[in-house]
């Protein structure tokens, strides 16, 4: 198999929960959520074999209802918290825990929770998040007003730059922010033609950006001249303005912002994408359908950046 072939994986539910198991930082692993109001939701725990291209995986009972959002502790890799919905006396209640995976639960350990009713793995609860009990402990720091036409849906901030956070919404746009002058985005991609679910910086290497739409599409840009590397190596806003002084007219052309790559395995809207936390060149993505597409940034590209 080539080795920038997609790797893809099908859930038997519906889904929009994704995230990459972030104190895992040897194995390539990502958890996913189900949506499903006639059955028990699930949580795939999905091992990604880099050398061989192969998937493993494990799968637990989330008895409590349909999976929102999902994320996974940075610091205990058997840790991770849901926000579901729950049916009670006819109405929908919008819920948050924090759970615990069984100790048993790598990847390949058993199939499916349906293998024996006195087997079936489930989630520890650790406890429910519930802001009624202790009040509103928010205070804002700043607003971005009309930061989107519609909807905004997601946002992400920038790991290697202070300051700077991107944003996406219902108006197919994705925005780039400095907080500290929100008058206007600092720069905006048009790349999708529905709306945009999700936006994600590398971490390693913010030039590179993810975005997931309802056009069914998954789009890596690399915003390199709004990054923390617009020269090839990693540099703060003081350093940038004193290379600005010193460079001579004749200079380096400018950084190029450019749309690496498209891709389009999914057949469904695309509520989720995210990056590896043990592989920074390698990205999953999820559609409503069930559909989880493993990716990895082009070669060149990653030759480019790291040479």
């Amino acid at each position: 198999m080539e080795d920038d072939a997609p790797v893809i994986y099908g859930l038997e539910f519906q889904a929009r929960a994704l995230t990459p198991q972030t104190a895992e930082t040897d194995s390539i692993r990502f958890l996913v959520g189900t949506q499903s109001l006639k059955y028990d939701n699930q949580i795939h725990i999905i091992d990604f074999d880099d050398e061989n291209n192969i998937i493993n995986k494990n799968v637990l009972l989330h008895q409590v209802g349909e999976i929102w959002h999902i994320s996974a502790s940075p610091a205990d890799k058997g840790v991770l918290a849901t926000c579901y919905n729950k049916t009670s006396d006819s109405k929908v209640l919008t819920c948050a825990a924090v759970w615990r995976m069984p100790e048993d639960s790598e990847p390949g350990s058993h199939e499916s929770p349906d293998d024996s009713a006195s087997t079936a793995h489930t989630l520890e609860l650790l406890c429910h998040l519930d802001n009624t009990t202790h009040g509103s402990m928010a205070c804002q720091t700043y607003c971005i007003e009309n930061a989107h036409g519609q909807l905004v849906r997601d946002l992400d901030f920038n790991p290697n730059k202070q300051y700077h956070l991107a944003s996406c919404g219902d108006d197919c746009k994705v925005k780039f922010w400095d907080t500290r002058n929100v008058t206007e985005p600092v720069k905006t991609l048009e790349e999708h033609s529905h709306w945009v679910w999700n936006v994600r910086y590398n971490h390693s290497h913010d030039q590179l950006v993810l975005t997931g739409s309802s056009d069914s599409r998954v789009i890596l840009s690399n915003m390199v001249s709004i990054s923390s590397e617009p020269f090839g190596h990693l540099v703060d806003d003081d350093d940038l303005s004193d290379q600005e002084e010193r460079r001579p007219e004749k200079s380096q052309e400018p950084p190029q912002d450019s749309v690496i790559a498209t891709y389009e395995e999914h057949e469904d809207s695309v509520y989720a994408v995210d990056w590896s936390s043990a592989d920074p060149w390698l990205f999953a993505s999820l559609s409503y359908d069930g559909r989880l597409v493993i990716n990895r940034v082009p070669r060149a590209l990653k030759y480019h950046i790291l040479l």
